[in-house]
């Protein structure tokens, strides 16, 4: 393993204002080759898809390197590459057009773990179709997400699963894949929220079981891009709403009005910088990302260690305990509002998030919602010790 932080921190424009952006899991910062990509794609002219001249054609060629890239990080197929503006978006889209398919009675789980973009679309279509939600519960004072309790959970009217990979508060990484085994011996489809694995470590969508998994440019250092991966053959039996000239193709049908080019540009490059973190990583851009991303997650975890031990010396709860888990750390300071902290820090040029995050039913749940949530402080790449110090002192200075 070859992982220099400081070489990698180099490359990040936005880390040269001082502060410790411990604010990853909301979003990252752009590397100069994202950022390089993205400007070079608007200056060579782009125009929209179809045309019979080069603009067109260098947008055409752009979404195909587009897919191919995001193929490669997830391990799924470059023509089951759905693009979008966002992974809520996207996912609004799908259960729309899957609960086409879904009539009264039927069945979908969704679980108290998730962002609620992995659930509330699927509650809601839910709503309209008739069909039952059913609830997968988390141990609260472990942060898991048991796998048993999905054999109670399915049955043969189970239309879908819907479960993370890694929640985005307290970084639980739940097993998926014995959680797909379940859901696909009734016939049940599997959709994975993706958003917050996606930067902490290797993905292998089909190891998981994965039969849709999301995931978000901007999370894993690229520009405000979603994406939702399937087998081509499986999207071929689903039909979005859409206008009546679009594409009737897969993916295309998926894909609303005209895709910001530019951006599609600034995946490819931010999937070619995942797979250079490791510079002693080789072969197919496939492995190097394989190898990259575990040295990734093995410097974030070592960070991580550093930074969970020193909240344990302090007076803060931490939540969330899981063997496994994302860099994520989710706390409160006693007798301190997650905001005060969140603004504490900030002016010592620390940046962190406060409140639910968006995990609503696992902040209401734990009984923290409706009192600010917590605080998060999200690790990702380009972190490194002295980010973990500053927010230790920080906090320290508050205890």
């Amino acid at each position: 393993m070859s992982y220099d932080v400081a070489s990698i921190r180099s490359r990040f424009p936005a880390l040269e204002d001082g502060f410790a952006y411990l604010d990853g899991a909301a979003g990252t910062q752009l590397p100069v080759a994202v950022i390089d990509a993205i400007a070079d794609a608007a200056r060579a002219g782009i125009s929209n898809l179809g045309g019979a001249f080069a603009a067109s054609e260098r947008s055409e060629a752009i979404v195909h390197g587009c897919r191919r890239a995001v193929a490669d990080l997830v391990g799924g197929h470059e023509d089951g590459v759905v693009l979008g503006p966002n992974m809520t978006t996207l996912t609004y889209r799908m259960s729309a057009a899957l609960s086409k398919q879904w009539n009264a009675g039927d069945e979908v789980i969704v679980s108290r773990l998730d962002h609620d973009a992995n659930i509330r679309p699927w509650i809601q279509a839910a709503q309209r179709t008739g069909a039952v939600v059913r609830w997968a519960e988390v141990d609260l004072a472990t942060g898991e997400l048991p796998v048993a309790q999905y054999e109670a959970l399915l049955s043969a009217r189970t239309k879908l699963v819907a479960v993370t990979a890694a929640s985005n508060a307290i970084g639980t990484k739940p097993d998926v894949a014995a959680i797909a085994t379940l859901a696909h011996s009734t016939g049940a489809l599997v959709y994975v929220d993706g958003v917050h694995a996606t930067p902490h470590g290797p993905t292998d969508m089909t190891a998981l079981g994965a039969d849709f998994y999301a995931t978000s440019a901007y999370k894993w250092a690229g520009p405000h891009v979603g994406a939702v991966i399937a087998d081509p053959a499986l999207l071929e039996g689903i039909h979005p709403d859409k206008l009546a000239p679009s594409s009737e193709n897969v993916p295309g049908r998926f894909e609303w009005g005209t895709s910001a080019f530019a951006d599609l540009a600034g995946v490819t490059a931010a999937v070619e910088h995942l797979a250079g973190l490791d510079s002693s990583a080789v072969g197919s851009r496939r492995q190097r990302l394989l190898a990259s991303l575990a040295s990734a997650e093995a410097h974030e975890q070592g960070l991580f260690a550093v930074l969970l031990s020193g909240l344990a010396q302090l007076p803060v709860t931490v939540y969330g305990a899981a063997a496994t888990r994302a860099a994520t750390a989710y706390f409160n300071v006693r007798g301190r509002s997650p905001r005060d902290v969140a603004e504490h820090l900030a002016k010592r040029g620390v940046n962190v998030w406060s409140g639910d995050n968006y995990a609503y039913e696992l902040t209401s749940a734990m009984g923290i919602r409706d009192s600010g949530g917590a605080v998060r402080a999200g690790l990702v790449h380009y972190n490194d010790r002295s980010d973990i110090d500053r927010l230790l002192e920080g906090v320290s200075e508050l205890a």
